[in-house]
């Protein structure tokens, strides 16, 4: 993609901008996809117009340097520019939308998490008021972008499909599955509110064993099982480069038959990035039928979708070593394509082409 987007009333080119801020640690998985599509972002030439990112922990310093951070954009912003913004951003996202209309300057907003249903904190009306504000919105995937114009977004629209993960790690060139002895991996902080499913896993899981990478104190009520295997905290780039499983399971809620729940529900919307991390550790991934994402991961050829955790034995039982090369292939391709960031710019492209029309 050019990094820059003709602006066809003018000889004088677009600028690419963005606003980074103050970060509260890289540690969560939001955190992690802001910063890389701001790298990504400014890869190809894009402009930070608020100050450089940082990441201090502290509540107030946190405050005032995004505040500023913003106030400096104001009289950075200009004419003709493209400002990308990645939604939710907290109390100035109207203000920011705002300046960049009296500036002449246009907004494209990335949205990684929908308040009406992360934190069941918005209503539909009052997140697409918001969203309008902006001039082009990005869902995170096609079924998101179909729900916001069901739900009154008429402000032109775009999908992401999933987030370029970026590492300098790389992970294994070859894989050693086993056809009937799949390592089945699933990373992430646990807590039963949100994967109170695993606790029921002792009862039916066969053919398979699970391996975790998370804090087995979350799960308090899960029973000892030889087929599950908890492992130390694990940093994400030594598990990209060095994790031992064959596939990399997406579910969340309480539930085996299906994704229940406010977190299991809202698979049905948002792209998790743990689809993106697997994807980087050369996963080919396991996901429930009803997931946004199943339709990206079938098509995509990248790994297997599931109605219930309980139909995963017969599943794994289906899948010959031919059919997991072919899946791993798949991964590596999709993840090689995460390093030039992809996904991202295909979406930046579509946007800057409506917003010149």
């Amino acid at each position: 993609m050019n990094s820059l987007c003709t602006l066809k009333k003018q000889t004088e080119m677009r600028r690419l901008c963005y606003i980074s801020r103050n970060y509260r640690g890289t540690a969560s998985s939001g955190n992690k996809a802001r910063t890389d599509n701001e790298d990504i972002i400014s890869r190809i030439g894009g402009i930070n117009l608020s100050l450089p990112r940082s990441f201090s922990r502290n509540k107030i310093v946190t405050f005032l340097y995004n505040l500023i951070g913003v106030l400096v954009y104001t009289l950075r912003v200009r004419p003709g520019d493209i400002v990308f913004l990645q939604y939710p951003i907290k109390k100035y996202f109207a203000f920011i939308c705002g300046v960049a209309r009296l500036r002449g300057a246009k907004t494209v907003a990335l949205i990684h998490d929908l308040g009406v249903f992360r934190r069941k904190k918005l209503t539909e009306k009052k997140e697409i008021s918001r969203l309008m504000c902006a001039d082009y919105v990005i869902a995170s995937n096609e079924t998101m972008e179909q729900w916001l114009k069901a739900h009154g977004l008429t402000k032109a629209t775009g999908a992401l499909g999933v987030f370029d993960y970026q590492s300098e790690a790389r992970c294994r060139e070859t894989s050693s599955y086993t056809p009937g002895q799949a390592r089945v991996v699933y990373a992430g902080a646990l807590a039963m509110r949100k994967n109170a499913f695993i606790t029921l896993l002792p009862d039916i899981i066969k053919g398979y064993r699970l391996h975790i990478y998370g804090n087995r104190e979350g799960l308090p009520s899960l029973r000892e099982c030889d087929d599950i295997i908890f492992h130390d905290f694990t940093p994400a780039d030594a598990f990209i480069s060095g994790v031992d499983g064959d596939f990399g399971l997406v579910w969340d809620g309480d539930s085996l038959d299906g994704c229940t729940g406010n977190f299991g529900e809202y698979l049905t919307f948002n792209t998790p990035h743990k689809v993106s991390f697997y994807i980087r550790a050369g996963l080919p991934i396991i996901i429930w039928s009803g997931a946004a994402l199943a339709s990206f991961v079938r098509k995509e050829q990248i790994g297997i979708c599931i109605d219930s955790i309980a139909d995963l034995t017969k599943a794994l039982d289906g899948i010959t070593a031919d059919d997991y090369a072919a899946m791993r292939k798949n991964i590596m391709r999709v993840s090689n394509s995460f390093i030039e960031g992809h996904y991202l710019r295909r979406a930046l492209k579509e946007a800057c082409e409506t917003l010149d029309k």
